[in-house]
């Protein structure tokens, strides 16, 4: 959040927090994502380096994007808090991702935040096996915890980790160079698969919830972290509690009609929680108990 500064007659200057007031932010680096290019990888830097003392996340969290004459939309942290610059993964879908895309290396964005709550990160200190499920741009969210734990200064608190990622195309996987790492990493055991295979792809050829079903990963002092497409997301869910997951062990992220960031607007309530505070990070069991407009 941004501290504005105010003035009056009676008091000296002092400083307020104005939650409204995004911090500048240029474009350092474009890295085009996907083989359509629709998705983008946009790394910013701080214009004023004091920015970073109030810009303090963790994984999971998200931030309010703008761009002047555009305005803002709020977008799942990619990077990891042990990067220098902050990185978002941004799929063109509408005015203001139109805007985002069409900017270039040296533009100034405009960011807010950080808001929402966190990945368990104790919690999945204490855990055996980790497994993350990630389909399409959904693992631009996870891949903040991931590049997190397997950081050279986090990789011992956090054991055995399993990543299963697939998309509708090999052109559609995203971070390709994060891919190869993970793959040839043996501390990490990697699974991937595509829903259609297109040119001289040899990998796997299937849907998310069947690669699942081919790893079967065992529940015992286990959790899995699973983000994607609302459909992946119903199967795997059904997936991880057939293989005897329960609902506490299974967290998931929620971007469900986000506006504001700070519970205000009250367009992502659903039941008794707001999105963009109670979330964006849910177990299943909280999902158990949301209306079944979710």
């Amino acid at each position: 959040m941004s501290i504005a500064k105010v003035k009056s007659k009676t008091a000296p200057e002092i400083e307020i927090l104005n939650p409204y007031k995004p911090c500048p932010m240029r474009i350092a680096k474009i890295t085009v994502e996907s083989e359509v290019k629709d998705t983008r990888t946009f790394e910013l830097e701080r214009v004023n380096p004091e920015d970073g003392k109030r810009f303090q996340y963790l994984p999971g969290q998200f931030a309010e994007v703008s761009i002047f004459g555009a305005g803002e939309a709020p977008v799942s942290i990619t990077s990891s808090p042990t990067q220098p610059n902050l990185q978002f993964c941004i799929k063109k879908m509408g005015v203001v991702t139109t805007a985002i895309h069409n900017s270039s290396v040296g533009h100034i964005l405009g960011v807010r935040g950080p808001y929402g709550n966190t990945f368990p990160l104790e919690k999945l200190k204490k855990t055996r096996n980790i497994i993350f499920i990630a389909g399409g741009i959904g693992l631009a969210p996870l891949r903040s915890l991931i590049s997190y734990m397997l950081h050279e200064s986090h990789r011992r608190d956090y054991k055995d980790i399993a990543i299963l990622y697939g998309a509708r195309t090999p052109g559609d996987l995203l971070f390709k160079y994060d891919l190869l790492e993970w793959g040839q990493r043996k501390d990490v055991a990697y699974y991937e698969t595509v829903d259609k295979a297109v040119g001289d792809y040899k990998g796997r050829v299937g849907f998310v919830p069947a690669l699942l079903d081919q790893v079967a990963p065992s529940p015992e002092d286990a959790m899995a972290i699973t983000c994607g497409p609302p459909i992946m997301i119903k199967f795997v869910l059904q997936g991880l509690t057939k293989l005897g997951f329960k609902p506490d062990q299974i967290v998931t992220t929620l971007e469900m009609r986000m506006k504001c960031g700070i519970g205000k607007c009250g367009r992502c309530n659903i039941g008794r929680y707001y999105v963009c505070i109670d979330g964006p990070v849910f177990t299943y069991e909280q999902l158990m108990t949301m209306p079944k407009e979710y």
